[in-house]
């Protein structure tokens, strides 16, 4: 096994994010494509995540009523699936919130916009092709497994993910480079394990590519906010019970902690 790095508040202030300053087209563009007519909240908390860390516009497409995401979420451009050839290119896509089936998206989207960043998580996990460098994917337990094809414990497994796929993945506290790097973050507990908590991590590390970051860099402030966020909830919500959406507040609050 590798040697694991611990993140640590000290190690992400040692590894600062690009400059959120300036104008928002500065920060990134994202795009968020997911969500059926039962899950249209899975695209709502990627994409308000994403904005929460720092990404300068938000885009969503889906399968759900557009104009009930446009009105819930009026800060993004929200499109019907059938425009995805039409829309302008962002710096990166956050693919598979609120999906089941993924309807070759992923190929789709490659073809389509080549140069963007990915983060791939829920049903866009399935069926992957040969991915860009520039690509996170952000599986829970059982999706890792589902992408390992086999059993072991987190740390192994999402190491053996990021070598087969060459991409970076975060999964459960743990981050994988495919040059074998390894990271851990220990500081999230059973109150992210809640509906909807995974689209808030995939729309968080989506807005931090979004401003620049690194894959790694990404993926390791992702899923370091992402747990803080739920940590500053305990004290009055508890560790069972906490709402994916309630998350999304303490983002900022969780990065301004870093600065």
């Amino acid at each position: 096994m590798p040697r694991v790095e611990e993140v640590t508040p000290d190690l992400l202030r040692s590894w600062p994010l690009p400059e959120a300053a300036g104008d928002k087209s500065d920060r990134g563009d994202v795009h968020v494509v997911g969500g059926i007519s039962s899950t249209p909240g899975a695209v709502l908390l990627a994409g308000v995540a994403a904005l929460r860390v720092g990404a300068g516009r938000l885009a969503i497409t889906t399968s759900a009523d557009t104009a009930a995401l446009a009105v819930a979420v009026p800060e993004a451009a929200v499109h019907p699936r059938e425009e995805l050839a039409d829309c302008s290119p962002p710096d990166v896509f956050v693919l598979g919130p609120g999906l089941s089936d993924p309807d070759d998206l992923v190929p789709t989207v490659l073809q389509l916009h080549p140069s963007a960043a990915l983060v791939i998580d829920a049903g866009a996990l399935k069926e992957l092709p040969t991915l860009p460098s520039r690509t996170v994917l952000t599986p829970n337990g059982r999706e890792l497994r589902m992408l390992a094809d086999g059993d072991g414990e987190d740390s192994d497994l999402v190491q053996q993910v990021a070598d087969s796929l060459q991409v970076v993945v975060a999964s459960g506290g743990w981050v994988a480079s495919p040059d074998g790097r390894l990271w851990h973050d220990g500081t999230g507990s059973v109150a992210l394990a809640t509906s909807g908590s995974g689209d808030v991590l995939a729309g968080a590390v989506g807005g931090l590519l979004a401003r620049g970051a690194t894959p790694e860099q990404a993926a390791c402030w992702g899923a370091h906010l992402h747990a803080a966020a739920g940590e500053l909830l305990v004290p009055r919500r508890g560790r069972v019970g906490l709402l994916a959406r309630e998350l999304l507040d303490e983002l900022p609050t969780s990065l301004a902690s870093l600065s």
